[in-house]
């Protein structure tokens, strides 16, 4: 009978997630598109269904995807390359890409349609709950090639790890650590709103140990919007207990990326030049080579030297005598100081603080190939440095005026844009065969020219200068961006009423929907996040799941 017990109960817990949705998230959010694309062949294989039920009125999944689509063909069809075979491939895959966005939400539609609310929870905290493990067992390898517990201040091997050990945390999905940050960062949300206070804490853990400071302002955003308008008492106590933890990890984890959050703020209100990376004044006066000091320096650190050197061969201790003088005995015992060598003299090694083991600015792998391109292609670029000489406005925000600018000069292409991959998307920058976004036939290569003068051309000048211009700040990468640039207004229009409005009509104020939407409308801001085939449909997937819990608890209400 116990078996029987034992046995029924695991049927019921392996019953109580849906696997094929696990299995599906677990593949088609993995960093490389033929692993997408093999989930999606899958999870039809498994669920064959193609009824979308795309309706004028009441659509099941949002219109924004199949109007986009077509605004993509109308400019192909008038855009007078349809005899240019690069272009078609491009055209295409650019299709391609919107259709995997179709096929993605209508699977994780259904499953939410076809099975219970709990059942869907069950499947998300599992996918957290891995997440967690793979980006902790990443951490933990770190610590032990490190020998430091704390790797972000840890400045040796060149700085491998250092302010970028968050780049390392890629999670479950093995995409980049912002991928990871966005993910956590929905589930901040959607635990906090739902009373799962440790869930919240540990993917807030994960969200901070990846590093990610513009998904950082973002949640905090949210957060705080949550704690005036939306909790009580004990969920407003877990939003500060997660805001002392990022306040903690800024200041004592990775000071350095607290200094990086400063010296951005200084270059959006001041015109300055870029300097170096400002890293931990930890080093001291006797580590620093005698080529770096002055004269009084250096007669300061052999004062130092002299010191430690006494410190370290000999330890004083004070010991009550134990000879008594014979000729008076009745005078007290003789304290005496006895000096015991402990060790011997230990010659000091050079640290991992000073300049020697410091990062090195030399050219990497990355930059090589960008070079490489660059030769490859007989690119006149960059040439941006001549509009934006001081750098005082992050790239991201200049990539933006460049779009802006382009509009200006060309107001009829504002209408429906310039064309699938050609101006701002991870597309446009694949085809360019330069491995930015992804590898591409050689002789398929296509570069409009409308790119290569702006978005392209930003990129190679940040991300073929020094390393610490190698940010996501300064990536040109927006879902706006891209749907402005290579759809227009009409595109970006679709986007607002029929993705944006879709989901805010249908949400109710209550529940977590309407915060995890604040949440990626600014999520939008920081990459080409529809082409990137991750973080979207994990948050369709949720929006969805709320959609339907508040209706099922509106019925029961009812009834």
């Amino acid at each position: 009978m116990n078996n029987k017990t034992a046995v029924a109960n695991l049927w019921s817990r392996i019953n109580s997630i849906d696997w094929k949705l696990l299995i599906f998230l677990l593949l088609f959010l993995d960093v490389k598109l033929w692993v997408k694309i093999a989930a999606i062949i899958l999870i039809f294989v498994l669920r064959f269904d193609f009824k979308f039920g795309f309706r004028l009125k009441d659509s099941r999944l949002p219109l924004f995807y199949p109007l986009v689509i077509a605004i993509g063909i109308f400019n192909w069809l008038i855009s007078g390359k349809v005899t240019n075979f690069n272009y078609d491939l491009v055209a295409l895959s650019g299709i391609l890409f919107w259709g995997l966005c179709i096929l993605a939400i209508h699977q994780v539609k259904l499953s939410v349609e076809r099975n219970d609310v709990e059942i869907i929870h069950r499947t998300i905290l599992v996918f957290f709950i891995l997440n967690a493990i793979v980006s902790l067992a990443v951490y933990a390898g770190i610590i032990i090639e490190t020998g430091h517990i704390n790797p972000y201040r840890y400045q040796g091997n060149y700085q491998k790890y250092f302010i970028g050990t968050g780049d390392y945390i890629k999670g479950i999905t093995l995409d980049t650590s912002t991928t990871n940050a966005v993910l956590n960062g929905f589930g901040i949300i959607y635990y906090l709103v739902r009373k799962k206070y440790v869930m919240v804490l540990l993917c807030m853990l994960i969200l901070l140990l990846t590093g990610s400071n513009v998904t950082n302002f973002l949640l905090v955003f949210v957060l705080l919007y949550l704690f005036i308008f939306r909790t009580n008492k004990d969920q407003k106590s877990i939003i500060v207990a997660c805001l002392v933890m990022l306040i903690i990890f800024l200041s004592k984890v990775s000071p350095q990326n607290n200094k990086y959050l400063r010296n951005l703020y200084t270059r959006l209100s001041q015109d300055i030049p870029k300097e170096k990376p400002v890293y931990l004044n930890t080093t001291s006066i006797t580590e620093v080579p005698d080529s770096l000091l002055n004269a009084d320096e250096r007669k300061t650190k052999v004062a130092q030297l002299y010191l430690d050197s006494v410190q370290t061969v000999a330890k004083t201790q004070t010991v009550l005598a134990k000879h008594v003088d014979p000729i008076n005995p009745a005078i007290p015992p003789v304290k005496a100081h006895v000096v015991n060598l402990i060790e011997k003299p230990i010659i000091p090694r050079d640290s991992i603080h000073t300049p020697t083991f410091q990062h090195k600015n030399d050219t990497t792998v990355i930059e090589r190939n960008l070079f490489r391109f660059i030769d490859s292609q007989h690119l006149d670029v960059p040439k941006v440095t001549a509009q934006s000489p001081n750098l005082h406005i992050p790239g991201k925000l200049v990539a933006m005026g460049q779009t802006l600018r382009y509009f200006r000069k060309n107001p009829l292409r504002i209408i429906t844009g310039t064309g699938i991959g050609n101006f701002s998307s991870k597309l446009a920058f694949r085809v360019t065969g330069a491995k930015v976004a992804g590898g591409y036939p050689e002789k398929y290569v296509y570069i409009n020219e409308d790119f290569k003068i702006n978005h392209l051309d930003l990129y190679l000048f940040y991300f073929t200068s020094a390393d610490d211009l190698h940010s996501i700040a300064n990536s040109p990468g927006s879902a706006y961006d891209q749907l402005l640039g290579e759809y227009g207004l009409v595109g970006l229009l679709a986007f607002t009423l029929f993705y944006a409005l879709y989901f805010k009509q249908r949400i109710k104020k209550t529940f977590y929907a309407l915060p995890l939407l604040i949440f990626m409308l600014g999520v939008f801001f920081v990459e080409y996040w529809f082409e990137q085939l991750s973080v979207v449909v994990f948050f369709e997937l949720m929006i969805l799941l709320n959609i339907k819990e508040t209706t099922v608890n509106k019925k029961h209400a009812i009834e």
